[in-house]
């Protein structure tokens, strides 16, 4: 569920990465693959509600709030003021990962000291909520993030830096949980005390100040001195708060536009933005959904993508490609080209389905409605593909390519109106192929 983006500077652009369906794109495959030609990745939004899979040199690694660029030892990796950082998941994250091999230390891995912080009351009250919703339920992962971003607007978060003074982090605990102890009451659910907050925090504290940092600074001092950052979010353009399939989105913006402001600088920092997609599309979680499959087709497509949620493990709806949503993503998102992953999930098909447009009560759509009455009623308009036999997994090249499977590509390009800068052939790193280099001005 994660994206990316470079910073501006007299001698390069820069670049950013966003999720172009509901997220699970494939984003930190190709952040990972990208993050070797810049010298900072930096994550601007989202929590640990995001999973990314990388599998390099046949190691498997399961990241959720760290950018992807963190395998690789030679680059900074940031976690900006948009994010919604959990303290604890952070460093269990962090431990999983030194387990495997791979360094972290506050050398290569800085957090914005002015990130707000989600709290176990912050848990506690999502799953409160979402049970309260009964089959209403939105689909969250129950970990926080929505009501953590809430208290931030309401400005009554409680953000890194409030960790290195006693009186002040006293002081918003009080305050916090005279709020949300009102909603635990109208709720039936268990109130908590300030201790119940302030000792796994005061335990905390030491382990994750250290990481502590003036982000904007740094970045700033970098992009000054002519270095590329890789800006990733998290989650898809479908996600977005505004964007999105509203109410069953998360809790922040997840667009490009978002970048700037989640990392502490300016908008000229977004140069080139790249737009993640597969070549199918799958949901996680409750929503409209206009070309999910549940017949066989889809059964296997989600066993061929092997489509379960990294964070939850919840097994993802699967259907065609959507290329009238992917498009609006790209319009609504300033998407320069897309990096098209799973392509070979698709080898084998005799004919491969995309939706073309929309029909409502009647009505041809060139567009994803915003009402949600009137999402969950559009019907795909579809146009069928011949499909391929030979296998696409693991190309390098276009030439490696079945015919039928460019000539599907092709195809895509010319329905969302925008070029394919970067195709994925396989989970592996390096089974990728390049048609555009969003790094080159």
């Amino acid at each position: 569920m994660r994206s990316f983006l470079f910073v501006e500077t007299e001698e390069m652009a820069n670049v950013a990465v966003v999720g172009a369906q509901w997220g699970d794109e494939g984003k930190g495959k190709i952040v990972d693959w990208l993050s070797s030609r810049a010298d900072v990745v930096v994550r601007f939004q989202g929590g640990h509600n995001a999973g990314h899979t990388l599998v390099i040199n046949g190691v498997e690694y399961k990241l959720s709030l760290l950018p992807s660029g963190v395998v690789r030892q030679d680059k900074l990796s940031v976690i900006g003021n948009g994010v919604v950082f959990d303290p604890w998941a952070f460093i269990r994250e962090v431990n999983a990962i030194k387990d495997k091999g791979v360094s972290v230390t506050p050398e290569n891995l800085i957090v914005a000291e002015n990130v707000p912080l989600i709290l176990p009351v912050h848990s506690a009250l999502d799953k409160a909520r979402e049970e309260a919703k009964g089959a209403g339920k939105i689909g969250t992962t129950g970990r926080g993030i929505g009501p953590a971003y809430e208290d931030k607007v309401a400005r009554r978060a409680i953000r890194l830096c409030d960790l290195t003074d006693e009186a002040v982090l006293i002081e918003k605990v009080d305050a916090l949980l005279a709020h949300h102890n009102a909603l635990f009451r109208a709720l039936g659910a268990p109130e908590m005390t300030p201790a119940d907050l302030l000792e796994p925090l005061r335990e905390i504290a030491p382990q994750v100040l250290p990481y502590a940092a003036v982000v904007w600074k740094r970045l700033d001092e970098l992009r000054r001195a002519g270095k590329r950052i890789l800006f990733e979010g998290a989650q898809g353009s479908m996600l977005d708060i505004d964007h999105g399939t509203y109410p069953y989105v998360t809790s922040s913006n997840t667009v490009a536009g978002n970048a700037a402001a989640g990392s502490g600088m300016g908008p000229r920092a977004v140069g080139y933005v790249l737009g993640i997609t597969k070549a199918y599309t799958t949901r996680v979680g409750s929503g409209p959904f206009p070309t999910e499959l549940t017949d066989d087709i889809g059964e296997l497509l989600g066993q061929k993508g092997k489509e379960f949620g990294v964070v939850t493990g919840r097994k993802r709806r699967c259907g065609w490609f959507d290329a009238v949503m992917v498009r609006q993503a790209i319009k609504t998102g300033g998407i320069d080209g897309i990096a098209l992953t799973k392509l070979d999930v698709l080898d084998g098909f005799d004919e491969i389905k995309v939706c073309v447009g929309y029909r409502l009560d009647g009505q041809e759509l060139d567009y994803y409605p915003a009402n949600a009455g009137a999402q969950a009623r559009v019907e795909p308009i579809y146009e069928t593909y011949e499909g391929w036999k030979d296998t696409t997994r693991g190309a390098r090249t276009w030439n490696e390519l079945p015919a039928q499977a460019v000539k599907y590509v092709r195809h895509i390009e010319e329905l969302i109106q925008a070029p394919v800068a970067l195709l994925s052939t396989s989970p592996e790193r390096d089974d990728t192929i390049l048609m555009t280099d969003p790094f080159s001005d």
